[in-house]
């Protein structure tokens, strides 16, 4: 694994293949660390804003509570089969009370919509259970393979 890959400036922009494999996957992997110190990594639903990834949450999810005591957060998509590709990215999150709901954000509801009919929402119903926006900061990117990604593979 001699092309790994680690930026700490911004790059979800730039770089076209981690853009791409972004975009793609439909889930990601988020982690924060309870108030036990204990990391606690939940899949997620995301949308790519600029340099910043953005999560919609239920006001109850434990992880809004860690977040507030450690802000400092990891999200990975899940490797290729052969572990030939993949994408960790380390950040801060906070909640943002400016975001707009995710019926009214761009491209989220083009991007789950199915998959939120399929589990019986209607986009205004995920908005009223989802309702509070995290914006992650990427601050660290480590990534191999990218290029080679099947992001059929990564979910």
């Amino acid at each position: 694994m001699s092309d790994i890959r680690h930026y700490r400036c911004l790059m979800l922009t730039s770089d076209a293949g981690l853009a791409k494999a972004l975009d793609s996957a439909i889930i990601g992997f988020l982690t924060a660390v309870n108030g036990r110190g204990q990391p606690q990594t939940s899949p997620v639903w995301y949308i790519r804003d600029g340099e910043d990834l953005v999560v919609y949450n239920r006001p109850t999810a434990a992880r809004l509570r860690s977040i507030v005591n450690n802000n400092r957060v990891a999200f990975n998509l899940r490797a290729d089969r052969g572990a030939r590709s993949g994408i960790s990215l380390e950040g801060t999150a906070v909640v943002d009370s400016d975001l707009p709901t995710a019926v009214d954000f761009p491209g989220y509801v083009d991007r789950y919509g199915g998959e939120i009919a399929d589990l019986g929402w209607t986009p205004e119903s995920f908005s009223t259970d989802y309702s509070i926006g995290l914006r992650i900061t990427v601050t660290r990117v480590r990534s191999w393979g990218v290029e080679k990604l099947d992001v059929d593979e990564i979910g």
